[in-house]
This record gives structure tokens, C-alpha cells and sequence, in this order.
């Protein structure tokens, strides 16, 4: 039997798809009555990441609802420091609460749970293993972990919605300590990739959420250098497999991010204008975003024209549909269903190739 392509792969390797693949980041998620139904009887969130039965059912609702072209892994970035003996809590309210890592000592205890990290997380490959079967054969399984420079923000921080103060400090005051616990995270992440994909992911996503926050010279150090470590040898395992890098707000450094970490798609915040990424990323390059995620929950014609813009600038090259980044608990349902429709029935001009 002839097997059936996956759009969306496809775009990832640069190839012109007749129409754009498209998902959504956090398109499973709070603004689903289903998931909310799901998530009420797992109280502790990472319990809830950490349960391949409950995490693969939200995984696959938004494919069943809104047919995208991939669906993401329902997982956490902050299964990694789980993962290497750090206390991670999700506290209502709050968002998650980490206990910190500051010194050498501290990264000496993440390095001594490093062997096993990847084993600790074995009931996320067994989500994946769920999905992959459960998916069409055209819908691709997309695996993700944070990036260092992000995952560290949040351990050394304690918390999300900081000030950057404290990790920032550590980079420039401690550069050696901070080099380590970049290179643990690096190790760890390596692993856990490398086990998704082996379970079935047919690409993978890098989330690094906090690269806006660094001047060149740090983004350079923390941001590209371990992303390229990581692409580097994630491809002398699996050769095939696309890799998305996603460097939020880091502006103007998206070129360099994009020339030099070796990802075979970017990933794009909606405060980058369409035609600038069109023009300036390396057009050998898969685009992927970037509409706002407020416009979904505004929907109607300002959806509709954004994303039309979008479509427009992209057209002549390959690129992935997705929002700048996740949904929020207010979009109706009927606007992702609405925004969907009008991907799935958008073709290519091929004229104007």
C-alpha cells in the first residue's frame, strides 16, 4: 500500500506544498471543553503530562475537531528539570514553581541524575507511541522540549514571569556554573528527543520562549551554540528528521539563529513582519507562524485578513501555518474551527512562483 505524504513534513524539508500545512501552538488546551474535562480529574499537572492515556487524548482532540496537519505531543518544557531532580510544581495562579539551581553544587546534583533523565521520562514515549497509531497516516506527530537557554531561565529563577535578573546574573557574574548546567540541559535534551522520535515523532520543536531577552553577544553564546549542538546531534541519529527551531522575540538576531543552528525551520513570533521573514531568512528554509494569537480571539474579518496576509507573503516559498504563539483559555472554539476551514480549502498560486 502506498504510503500516504505528510504535508506538513514535507514543508519542513523546504518542499512547495500545493497548500500550507498548518497547527497551532498549544492547540490543545484550556479553550477545549473536552480538555478541560480531562484536565479536571488530573489535579497535579505534571502527574497529568506524565500519563500517556491522559496526555495522548488531548493530544489527538484538536486533530479530531479541526483536522490540522500535525498534532504536538502534549508535554511540558519543565519535564526536564523534573526529569534531573528538580521540585517542579504548577501551582494555580502561580504557573509553575521551580526549586532553584544557583551554584556548582546544585548543577553537581542535576549532573548525577543526568544517566537516568531520559528513562524517567519513558511514559512520554509511551504518549508518543499512542498518538503515532492513533493519527492518520497523513498527520504527522510533531516532539518538542525547550531549549536550554529557556529551561535554564526557569531553574535558576524558580519561576515564570520573572524579570530575568537572577539567570542573567549568573550568566555573566558565574559563566562557567552557567556553562555547565547549559551543557547538562543540552545532554538531557539530546536524550529525550532522540527517544520521542525514536517512539514515533516525525519532527521536532525547540521552544526557546526567553531568547528575546538577550543581547548578540549572550544570544549567540546561550541560544545558537546549544541549539546547534542539539541539532547537530540529533541529525547523526536521525538524519530525516526535520527539526523546527522557535527563538521568540529575538528580532533581527532571527538570521543569524536561523544561518547558523542548523534547524530546518524557523519558527516565527508574530511581532516579525511577514515580508521581512520572506525577504530576509535564507529562503532554503521552511517559515513557520506567526499570526497573533489575540486575532483568534477577536476572530471574524481581522482574523481572517491577518491570516490572508500571511498566506500572501509566504506564498512563493515553503512554510508551515501556525500562530506567533499559543492559544489562550478565551478563543472560541469557533474561531480556530472557522480559521481552520479557510486553511484547508486555501491552494497555492502556482503563477506566481
Amino acid at each position: 500500500m502506498t504510503k500516504q505524504p505528510r504535508l506538513l513534513i514535507d514543508a519542513l524539508r523546504g518542499i512547495r506544498t500545493p497548500r500550507a500545512p498548518f497547527w497551532f501552538m498549544r492547540q490543545a488546551g484550556r479553550y477545549l471543553p473536552e480538555y478541560r474535562a480531562v484536565r479536571a480529574t488530573a489535579p497535579d499537572f505534571v502527574r497529568f503530562c506524565l500519563n500517556p492515556v491522559q496526555a495522548a487524548e488531548v493530544t489527538l482532540q484538536p486533530i479530531r475537531r479541526f483536522g490540522m496537519d500535525a498534532a504536538i505531543l502534549f508535554a511540558d518544557i519543565l519535564l526536564i528539570p523534573h526529569a534531573l531532580g528538580l521540585e517542579v510544581a504548577f501551582k494555580e495562579g502561580e504557573g509553575p514553581v521551580l526549586a532553584t539551581v544557583t551554584n556548582a553544587a546544585e548543577i553537581s546534583l542535576l549532573e548525577a541524575h543526568l544517566p537516568a533523565a531520559a528513562e524517567t521520562l519513558s511514559p512520554v514515549y509511551e504518549t508518543v507511541e499512542r498518538v503515532r497509531s492513533a493519527l492518520p497516516e497523513s498527520c504527522a506527530l510533531i516532539g518538542f522540549a525547550g531549549s536550554p537557554w529557556t529551561v535554564a531561565t526557569y531553574m535558576v529563577e524558580g519561576r515564570g514571569g520573572h524579570d530575568f535578573a537572577r539567570v542573567r546574573r549568573m550568566a555573566l557574574g558565574a559563566p562557567q556554573d552557567f556553562s555547565r548546567l547549559i551543557e547538562v540541559l543540552v545532554d538531557a535534551t539530546v536524550s529525550y528527543l532522540d527517544r520521542q522520535i525514536t517512539a514515533g515523532a516525525d519532527a521536532v520543536q525547540l521552544f526557546d520562549t526567553w531568547a528575546g531577552v538577550l543581547p548578540v553577544s549572550e544570544f549567540e553564546r546561550w541560544c545558537i551554540a546549544p541549539t546547534a549542538a542539539i541539532v547537530t546531534r540529533l541529525r547523526a541519529r536521525h538524519p530525516n528528521v526535520p527539526i523546527i527551531g522557535f527563538a521568540r522575540g529575538a528580532g533581527t538576531n532571527l538570521t543569524t539563529y536561523a544561518s547558523r543552528t542548523g534547524i530546518d525551520a524557523i519558527g516565527l513570533d508574530a511581532g516579525v513582519a511577514p515580508s521581512w521573514a520572506a525577504r530576509e531568512v535564507p529562503a532554503k528554509l521552511c517559515l513557520q507562524g506567526n499570526l497573533d494569537p489575540v486575532l483568534m480571539a477577536i476572530g471574524g474579518s481581522a482574523l481572517e485578513g491577518a491570516a490572508q496576509t500571511i498566506l500572501d507573503a509566504w506564498s512563493p516559498r515553503s512554510f508551515v501555518f501556525n500562530l506567533g504563539h499559543g492559544i489562550t483559555p478565551d478563543v472560541p472554539v469557533e474561531n480556530v474551527a472557522r480559521l481552520s476551514r479557510l486553511l484547508l480549502d486555501w491552494r497555492r498560486a502556482w503563477s506566481t512562483a
